[in-house]
C-alpha cells in the first residue's frame, strides 16, 4: 500500500519474495496460483509439463518488487519452446535492470483464467493499527485509485460496504451482461486478511494484487508482504 523500495532489507523492514508471501496467505485460507521455483530451463519445462499449460513465469527475488517493469514476468505460455524463451528473456532483462539483486530463481505457475482484477492490501498505521484496503487491482489501482479503506478488525458488514462502495462496483455486479463476481468470497478474503493482520503484528504491509475474481471463487496471482526486519515468514 506504499511505494516499496527495491531492496529486501529496507528502512521499513524485510520484504518476502512471492513464494514466501503466497505461503503466508495460503495458510490464512486464501487460494493462490502456487509457484514452483526452478533454476534452469529444463526444470522450467518439466514444471510446466507437470502442471499443464498455459503457465506464467516470474522472477523470484525479494529485491525486485515491480517484476513486470523489469521484464520479470511472462504470461500465457503454451508450449515448451515458449517456456524456454521466456526463461532466458527474464534472466537477461532482470540482470540488466537489477544487476545487484539477489535472485532466488524463476517461478513457474498456472496461468489464471481471465476475470475481474482486484486488490486487497494492509498497512499497519502507528496510531490506528492495521488498515485494510480493497479496490480494483492490476494496473487499475495505479490509474484510478478506486479503493476503500477500513480499520481492522473487519466485520462482515464492513467487508460488504468496502466492496459495494467502489466507483467501479458495476464491474463486479454483472456489467453489460458479464457474470457477477462472487462477492461473498471477497468478503471472506477481507475478513481473513484482517484477522491475519490482527494476530500477527510483525506483518507491516501486505499487497495481494492482482486477485482474479470469478462468478465462483477467486485466486491470488501475486502477493507482497513486508515484515518487521526482526522476523521471517516462519514466525507466522
Amino acid at each position: 500500500m506504499t511505494e516499496p523500495q527495491d531492496n529486501q532489507q529496507s528502512t521499513n523492514g524485510r520484504f518476502l519474495n512471492e513464494i514466501e508471501s503466497k505461503r503466508l496467505i495460503l495458510r490464512a485460507g486464501l487460494k493462490v496460483t502456487e509457484p514452483v521455483l526452478v533454476s534452469s530451463v529444463s526444470e522450467a519445462v518439466n514444471a510446466a509439463r507437470r502442471m499443464g499449460y498455459p503457465v506464467a513465469l516470474k522472477i523470484a527475488s525479494a529485491d525486485i518488487i515491480h517484476k513486470s517493469d523489469a521484464g520479470g514476468v511472462v504470461i500465457n505460455l503454451t508450449n515448451p519452446e515458449s517456456v524456454e524463451d521466456a526463461f532466458i528473456r527474464i534472466k537477461t532483462s532482470v540482470r540488466q535492470h537489477y544487476p545487484e539483486a539477489q535472485i532466488d530463481g524463476i517461478t513457474v505457475q498456472p496461468q489464471a483464467s481471465p476475470g475481474v482484477e482486484l486488490i486487497i492490501g494492509m498497512k499497519r498505521d502507528p496510531q490506528f493499527g492495521p488498515v485494510i484496503m480493497f479496490g480494483l487491482g492490476g494496473v487499475w489501482v495505479e490509474i484510478f485509485n478506486d479503493v476503500a479503506l477500513r480499520i481492522a478488525p473487519l466485520s462482515r458488514e464492513d467487508a460488504s460496504e468496502m466492496i459495494s462502495s467502489l466507483k467501479g462496483y458495476r464491474l463486479l455486479d454483472g456489467y453489460r451482461g458479464q457474470p457477477k463476481v462472487d462477492t461473498a468470497t471477497l468478503e471472506d478474503w477481507l475478513i481473513r486478511v484482517s484477522d491475519l493482520a490482527m494476530k500477527n503484528p510483525q506483518i507491516k504491509e501486505m499487497d495481494i494484487n492482482p486477485i482474479i475474481a470469478y462468478e465462483r471463487g477467486a485466486v491470488a496471482v501475486d502477493a507482497r508482504v513486508l515484515l518487521d526486519e526482526e522476523y521471517d515468514s516462519k514466525s507466522i
